[in-house]
């Protein structure tokens, strides 16, 4: 416990370095939410991935991979597909909108009303998202260091707000990247013991405690299965490609990171699953009764599985290295319920309605206030959604994304592609959503799907909570889109300067973003400098973890995720271009 909670307080402390060294790379509102469009391919595409990436797959998509075997991956996997269309048409197109935050393009898309209604309605649900991130992040912390729920909540948020306000984008883009390292790194050693330990990958499989590890338990209908695998891929497809999440792109420096970046979240996001997942398996092939090892948990006991299998397979320290990790990787998911939110706040209603004449340093005051704001905010979600003893956080999770995130991402998608639409088409598509949404998660019961499809056999609860979900997908994609797309309809030519607006739109997307010059390559030289040295001195300090008690093997283990960081370090210092570093040293000395 003590161990643990040491190689934690390092791992902050380090991090508060982070933001504190990359704070000299903040001076506008531009380089606070964005790091003003000028960062590496690497740094995007690590951020990318690490926004799909919290506390939360550790535990509530660890325990539905302990429950029901495969399924969960198929979630991770559709990410992954997301990413590729990222990389082979969206991710160039979103760096090519030349905005610092989402909203300004709706507003160049659909006008000024829904620039404060997407304003207003997308923030509740990147916060409730926050907040299941980071009750997720709380049922680990709680474990390992044995405070109360509440308590965790509380202590961890504020950690965690106090992380992303001071940095910004800069700090929390580059923290992203020493986290992907981190838990990848130790991720890999994890499931490498797992498999070790199970025998095989195939004996894991095998001892699966359910008939099929595909399809996992509780599941009568296969074709309610299928139909949620597919339309899975569907709702990740639309909302990792559409302009509200574009902001992942937005910080590359040109369209060409911006692509590489997309392909660096797909490779990532393709790996990750059977990885992650491989110790979830092999502790319920072992017959570990996680509501016997958690009996505080209640019905949230298989959110402990993969905490299990840490602490009892893993070496001494290896616990606090992946708390700390979770913390981090929690901290740069939750800026999309933080610095995002407050950039639009910021950015698309306090300066142009409130303040037009406010200077850059109010602004930039102004967005760290709000990201407090929101940090609280998050921390009363979390809170609510521990309240619900018997809620499932996968299952929450799901119904976040299918019946509010989803018909967000319709009209952001769409309005791509379709030109001639109504204004009123962004808002009013958000409305018939919300009527969608309502009628799913409030009308429909399982009893009227069983008799209106005749079903031979009653629901099971996973069976139901599979189903809302589709029904939802297929709810929107039939009236929400279609109402979108029948709006085409009623379009009238847009005044002078809507149409100027919509022409630019269009105009910036098929117009391709090149960064060049001696300034930016001297930013690129300082980014790959800076992050490297931070990296390799991370690396070192994982290596030095060799010196914790443990058994020989134990000690390795800390030598190898140790050597994977540093050595990407290295090879980041590596890449710095010297004539460039030489002939900056040099205008610096004749100046001075």
């Amino acid at each position: 416990m003590e161990l643990n909670t040491i190689v934690v307080g390092i791992y902050f402390l380090f991090l508060i370095g982070i933001g504190w060294m990359f704070r000299t790379f903040t001076n506008n509102t531009s380089d606070y939410f964005r790091g003003g469009g000028n960062m590496l391919w690497w740094m995007v595409g690590a951020s990318a991935f690490m926004t799909q990436f919290s506390a939360w797959t550790f535990t509530g998509a660890a325990g539905k991979a302990y429950t029901d075997g495969f399924a969960v991956a198929i979630l991770f996997l559709a990410n992954a597909f997301g990413y590729l269309m990222n990389y082979l048409y969206f991710a160039p197109k979103f760096r090519q909108l030349r905005v610092v935050t989402v909203i300004e393009a709706i507003r160049m898309r659909f006008g000024k009303v829904n620039e404060q209604v997407f304003t207003w309605t997308g923030m509740p649900n990147s916060v409730i998202t926050a907040g299941i991130w980071l009750n997720g992040l709380a049922i680990i912390a709680s474990g390992i260091f044995g405070f109360d729920m509440t308590t965790t909540i509380i202590l961890t948020g504020l950690v965690v707000l106090v992380m992303s306000v001071t940095g910004g984008s800069w700090a929390v883009i580059a923290s992203d990247f020493l986290q992907m390292l981190v838990i990848m790194a130790v991720t890999v050693t994890c499931a490498v013991v797992a498999i070790i330990h199970g025998g095989g990958v195939n004996n894991i499989i095998e001892n699966f405690p359910t008939e099929s590890f595909i399809v996992g338990n509780d599941m009568n209908y296969l074709s309610i299965f299928a139909m949620w695998g597919v339309f899975i891929f569907l709702k990740q497809f639309s909302i990792t490609n559409n302009m509200l999440n574009s902001y992942r792109y937005l910080a590359a420096k040109d369209s060409k990171n911006a692509r590489k970046a997309a392909l660096l979240a797909c490779i990532l996001m393709t790996m990750g699953p059977l990885i992650w997942f491989m110790p979830s398996w092999f502790i319920a092939g072992e017959g570990v009764n996680l509501a016997l090892a958690y009996p505080d948990a209640a019905g949230k006991a298989s959110d402990f599985a993969y905490l299990y299998f840490v602490e009892t397979y893993m070496p001494a320290g290896m616990v606090g290295l992946l708390i700390a990790a979770m913390f981090a990787a929690t901290m740069s998911s939750m800026d999309s319920g933080l610095n995002k939110n407050s950039g639009i706040f910021v950015k698309n209603f306090y300066e142009p309605i409130v303040r037009p004449t406010a200077n850059e340093k109010e602004l930039v005051v102004v967005s760290k206030l709000t990201s407090s704001f929101f940090g609280v905010a998050i921390i009363l979600v979390a809170l609510f959604i521990n309240s619900l003893k018997g809620l499932s956080l996968f299952d929450t999770m799901m119904y976040v994304g299918a019946l509010i995130g989803f018909p967000m991402t319709i009209p952001a998608f769409c309005g791509f592609f379709i030109k001639k639409t109504p204004d009123w088409a962004g808002w009013g598509t958000l409305v018939v959503g919300g009527f969608v949404s309502f009628f799913v998660g409030f009308i429909i019961t399982p009893e009227m799907i069983e008799t209106a499809f005749n079903l031979d056999n009653q629901l099971t609860s996973r069976e139901w909570s599979e189903l809302v979900v589709a029904i939802g997908l297929i709810g929107h994609l039939v009236f929400t889109a279609g109402f979108f797309v029948a709006s085409t309809l009623f379009y009238k030519p847009l005044t002078a300067e809507r149409q100027k607006d919509v022409d630019k739109f269009f105009e910036n997307l098929d117009t391709p973003l090149v960064s060049e010059g001696e300034e930016q390559q001297k930013l690129d030289n300082k980014q790959r400098k800076m992050l490297g040295s931070l990296i390799s001195v991370a690396g070192i300090g994982i290596m030095t973890m060799f010196f914790i008690p443990n058994e020989m093997t134990g000690r390795f283990i800390f030598i190898l995720c140790g050597g994977i960081v540093l050595t990407v370090g290295l090879v980041l210092i590596k890449a710095v271009d010297d004539k460039i570093e030489d002939a900056a040293l040099e205008a610096e000395a004749s100046n001075s």
